[in-house]
């Protein structure tokens, strides 16, 4: 019996099949079978079908002898079906790579609930992806699984029945079908999700909703639209045959009244001429299923209004004025933002006419974050070997506090701020400048990068449009022509910059100066560091960092910190610090979890930590310049690596001990393998490929060489020559510090010190 029975009703099609079908045979979760149901297609479907059946026996085909409609399909499809879940895709969408893995983990981890429901994101023709708005509502945080009166909020989500994983048994004991006619998934899914005991989500895109330019159901206009009268009397006469899920009843009433007029106003569903009788169905409806109860926003309102009393010319006015307000609004917006650009524009034209300051320099990082990385390593060296010239500093107003004494504060599109990039000689940054700066004859522009790569960068993401989330690849170009000098670590870093950002600047292979406060740090910075902390004294400081997701929208937490510590045991502390493009933190400080995700400092949080533990960020390439304990907690390495891409496989070559999973990592502290000997190997391997010239004078050599123009610069210290600052927990004894029971699994990292 496989796992998964994925269903796919076939009708007029076959431009889009072989993709479909493709996307669900190459699933790294092979377990599946695929039964493709040829709704009577009178184009080249069921040739195709019967061409993947004949090469991989997963394939099981279904020819229909006549044309029965979406619905009846898939109940076609359903009653050969003999998997554990049955999930349905229609035939011009498409599973995401690893969709199925990630499924079956979550179902997995859930204890195999009756629904599991998942993400999905629009895909235009013009290439363009959408994720779904409405994606909040998957959270993963909370217990689970759950029933629907404990995350009401699903109801909310597009009701279809491709977004979903479903328990066979469960779908065969309710008796579940699907109708015939348009706007089929209407009466499923909402019995569905109201009759479900247990249910739970998937915060990752698992289909890709083709957005076809032509041929979309939903977009021909047709009388067959007022199918959904008929849809939503079979989900209101289920209700009436179950009085337990009457509670529902306001919900799905409030859920009708919208969906109606969203059929209504869309002008590319009715015909000329019928939308004043489709307005008397919605009224007669309306009074039918009537249901106290407050219908929400002011907007909501007045749909209900109008579709209570069949007011059809009136929403006609309402709509054509609403359409007039919003386009006079953009109008005397866009007039004011054109009269505000002229201005600022004539002002950064005539102050490029005017002479550069070469004793002016201008920093930027993380797209106005505020003070810090390399340029803020960099800004401080120009103060201390260049005192000369004068800095500033480009920040939003609510970073102007991480920014030191003396240093001008510039806030981003003020008139300062172009004053400053047409007349500074230096502008340093880790990102690009705003797309508008014209780059003077005499100007230098220092590119310091965002650290050693390990996901895909620059060019390598046009094949990754998770990853590169509408990036203007042509806008990349032109900002690297603009660069004089680009910073780098280590090989790796220079070769992969060359190649995804071809240009003709130089390549500073000097390290990154951001690290250099690693190697000029001394024990009572630890010490005092520490104590700003709270982190109490005899404790392992634990520096968890995650990586972001681009697969995912909000970025849920990977680990539960609360748990980890208490397993561990008071001896342990976790800094739990969220990555900078997240906008909330990955937990409250409470106990031994803090959040630091605030704190202006990260090379600060690495002095005062004893381990790191994080997945694929960055910041194991910095951190392994302490050598001081590194684990790698890579729970959905595939996923990530299918996503975003990845410049070498972390999992065979990693800083220290790898964990795939929650137990896995406790173990690895419980039993003291984060710093035993064969970690200790592992990260002295990584340090000898990526540390090799961060030895804490990185900014130095930057300044001598672009600003003082000198040619003998510092030699870099040798690796093995290197004294970092040790850690607190360096002195401790080199037993397992745990004090409970130790969980269950075995570590990857198998010897202690």
């Amino acid at each position: 019996m496989p796992r998964f029975s994925v269903i796919v009703p076939v009708y007029q099609v076959q431009a889009y099949l072989h993709e479909c079908l493709e996307s669900v045979l190459s699933q790294s979760c092979p377990d599946l079978e695929l039964i493709a149901v040829d709704d009577r297609s009178p184009d080249a479907c069921g040739a195709i079908i019967d061409e993947f059946a004949a090469r991989d026996a997963r394939v099981r085909p279904v020819h229909l002898p006549e044309n029965v409609g979406l619905g009846p399909a898939r109940n076609a499809g359903v009653a050969h079906a003999s998997g554990d879940y049955l999930l349905f895709l229609d035939a011009d969408d498409t599973f995401t790579p690893h969709a199925l893995r990630s499924i079956a983990d979550r179902l997995k981890e859930t204890g195999d609930p009756e629904v599991l429901v998942f993400d999905y994101a629009r895909t235009y023709w013009t290439g363009e992806a959408v994720r779904n708005q409405a994606a909040l509502q998957l959270s993963e945080q909370g217990p689970a699984p759950f029933r629907l009166q404990d995350r009401p909020g699903l109801l909310r989500l597009l009701m279809v029945a491709w977004n979903k994983a479903y328990r066979r048994e469960f779908i065969e004991e309710k008796g579940f079908a699907f109708p015939p006619g348009y706007y089929e998934d209407t009466p499923w899914t909402y019995p569905v999700l109201m009759t479900a005991e247990s249910i739970a989500t998937l915060d990752r895109v698992c289909v890709h909703y083709r957005q076809r330019r032509q041929g979309s159901i939903l977009r021909t206009t047709s009388e067959r639209h007022f199918d959904v009268f008929e849809q939503y009397d079979r989900v209101f006469a289920y209700l009436d045959e179950r009085p337990e899920l009457a509670r529902w009843r306001p919900a799905l009433f409030r859920r009708m009244v919208h969906h109606l007029a969203i059929v209504y106003s869309r002008r590319d569903r009715l015909p000329h001429g019928s939308r004043a009788a489709f307005m008397r169905r919605a009224r007669a409806h309306y009074r039918r299923y009537r249901t106290p109860g407050a219908p929400g926003t002011p907007r909501r309102r007045i749909q209900h209004v109008l579709i209570r009393f069949g007011l059809h010319r009136t929403y006609r006015t309402l709509q054509l004025v609403s359409a007039l307000h919003r386009a006079t609004a953009r109008t005397a917006g866009h007039l004011l933002r054109s009269v505000r650009s002229a201005a600022i524009g004539l002002h950064y034209r005539v102050q490029r006419s005017l002479p550069l300051r070469a004793d002016r320099a201008v920093f930027a990082a993380c797209d106005g974050r505020g003070h810090g990385c390399s340029p803020g390593a960099l800004e401080a060296a120009f103060r201390d070997l260049a005192p000369h010239i004068r800095t500033a500093w480009i920040a939003r107003p609510e970073y102007h506090h991480t920014i030191p004494p003396g240093t001008r504060r510039l806030v981003p599109g003020s008139a300062a701020y172009w004053t400053a990039l047409a007349r500074s000689a230096y502008l340093v940054s880790n990102t690009d400048f705003d797309h508008r700066l014209v780059k003077r004859r005499g100007q230098v522009l220092i590119q310091t990068g965002q650290g050693t790569p390990l996901g895909h960068i620059g060019l390598d993401l046009q094949e990754r449009p998770a990853a590169a989330r509408g990036r203007d690849f042509a806008r990349l170009l032109r900002g690297v022509d603009q660069w004089d000098y680009v910073l780098s670590a280590n090989r790796h870093t220079t070769l992969v910059h060359e190649r995804v950002h071809p240009g003709r600047y130089t390549t500073l292979e000097y390290g990154n100066p951001r690290n250099d406060v690693f190697r000029t740090a001394t024990a009572a910075d630890v010490a005092r560091l520490r104590a700003s902390l709270g982190i109490p004294e005899g404790t392992v400081a634990i520096l968890y960092a995650p990586a972001r997701r681009d697969y995912r929208r909000s970025q849920r937490r990977r680990l539960d910190l609360q748990r980890v510590v208490r397993r561990l045991g008071p001896r342990f502390v976790v800094l739990a610090r969220a990555h900078d493009a997240c906008d909330a933190p990955l937990t409250g400080s409470r106990g031994r979890v803090v959040d630091v995700s605030d704190h202006p400092s990260v090379p600060s949080l690495c002095l005062a930590s004893d381990a790191l533990v994080t997945d694929y960020s960055s910041l194991m390439f910095d951190y392994a310049n302490l050598d001081r304990p590194i684990v790698i907690h890579a729970d959905d390495w595939e996923a990530y690596e299918a996503a975003r891409g990845t410049y070498f496989d972390l999992p065979s070559f990693p800083p220290g001990a790898v964990a795939r999973g929650e137990d896995e990592l406790i173990d690895i502290f419980a039993t003291g393998h984060w710093r035993g000997s064969r970690s200790a190997q592992l990260r002295s391997a990584f340090r000898e490929r990526f540390c090799t010239y961060d030895d804490g004078r990185a900014g130095e050599r930057v300044v001598r060489r672009v600003v003082l123009g000198e040619s003998d610069l510092p030699p870099v210290v040798p690796l093995d020559e290197r004294r970092p600052v040790p850690s607190a927990a360096a002195s401790m004894a080199c037993e397992p510090l745990a004090t409970v029971p130790l969980p269950f699994g075995t570590a990857v990292v198998a010897d202690s010190a």
